[in-house]
């Protein structure tokens, strides 16, 4: 059983060598089997330079981890590409392949489920199944790339599940994506996506990672951020402003503040001016995002006017905000749907297809 092997992929280089060494391996063994892993094989009998008594030892003791496609959706209207994986258990998740001027991003899951609970979420409704290894997290990317024979140069961990919920995993993640033998992506072109784990926010701060921290602000104010956010009655609103605060200045880095426009919710003038006062001389950039219309929940995204007028409020107070361009729309790209859709139906017997592409 995998549990009881290890999870090579999980390993940073210098454990694959030392592991390698106590099964008795010249030194350079260590960095064949590395890049083979982080080239996304999915079984060691695929490298082909590794002894055939090695592979042995690998298969008895070691495992590797795939991230095997369960269902595919291609936007028509910008190709746009969501993905549901599956793991060796059996666990989903979502993640998606989007193109911008400057190159492919990946949006990857760090959890399958999610314990958080945002009102708006579709991840949270369905409720929490586990945390992702470092290698189930770094497999998605790795599936993406090869099924679209491309590169991928961004990440942002904004898929399912809340990445500083699983804090060791996702900083053993960034530590195996950004290796010079691994895909090499640098922290500069990764972003980590918060809803306000405030401790973490800290422990983060400490690392210096030069990654961009977006955290899910979604109010002004713990009254309406505690009603849509269970989180924020742990670590209310005051408590994690000052973490971002302290994070912005520690690393130097700009946060970036999400910001769920929610029609009647939290998208008021009043609300704009709150945010300002809150928020201004922080190193800080609002995203603002039309809210998806989720099942189950009665929330309507913003209407343009009160979007421009939200903008205008932020700028006069020197406060930079920008709104999301929304990429998948016909496939309903954000994290959450698709794992619910294929659950519900493989729960009534139906046939699930491998890959469908959403026409105009």
């Amino acid at each position: 059983m995998a549990e009881n092997r290890i999870d090579i992929k999980s390993l940073t280089e210098q454990e694959l060598h030392t592991l390698l060494t106590e099964m008795g391996q010249p030194r350079f063994r260590g960095g064949q089997v590395y890049k083979w892993l982080h080239q996304g094989v999915k079984s060691f009998d695929e490298m082909t330079n590794i002894p055939a008594a090695l592979k042995e030892k690998l298969v008895e003791n070691c495992y590797i981890s795939v991230a095997a496609i369960e269902k595919k959706l291609i936007s028509a209207y910008d190709g746009t590409v969501k993905y549901l994986f599956s793991f060796a258990d059996g666990e989903t998740v979502e993640s998606v392949l989007m193109k911008y001027h400057h190159g492919y991003t990946s949006c990857v899951s760090t959890q399958a489920g999610c314990k958080m609970g945002c009102d708006f979420c579709a991840t949270g409704k369905g409720g929490f199944r586990r945390n992702l290894t470092a290698s189930e997290i770094l497999s998605q990317i790795q599936t993406e790339q090869l099924d679209n024979d491309l590169r991928i140069s961004n990440i942002v961990l904004m898929g399912m599940g809340e990445p500083l919920d699983n804090y060791d995993s996702v900083i053993r993640f960034l530590e195996l994506v950004s290796s010079e033998h691994g895909l090499n992506i640098g922290m500069r072109h990764i972003s980590l996506s918060t809803c306000g784990i405030v401790p973490r926010i800290y422990d983060l701060a400490e690392k210096k990672l030069q990654l961009t921290l977006s955290v899910s602000l979604h109010a002004p104010n713990d009254e309406i951020r505690s009603r849509t956010m269970p989180v924020n009655k742990k670590y209310p609103i005051g408590e994690l402003l000052k973490a971002c605060r302290y994070y912005a200045e520690k690393t130097g880095r700009r946060i970036s503040f999400e910001y769920a426009m929610i029609d009647g919710v939290n998208d008021s003038d009043a609300c704009a001016k709150e945010l300002a006062r809150r928020i201004k001389g922080m190193l800080a950039h609002v995203n603002l995002i039309p809210v998806n219309s989720v099942s189950g929940s009665d929330y309507r995204k913003s209407r343009g006017d009160r979007i421009k007028s939200f903008i205008e409020i932020l700028a006069a107070s020197g406060i930079t905000a920008t709104v999301r361009r929304t990429l998948g729309s016909d496939i309903n790209a954000s994290c959450g749907q698709l794992r619910s859709a294929v659950a519900k139906e493989k729960a009534a017997g139906g046939n699930v297809s491998n890959e469908s592409v959403f026409t105009k």
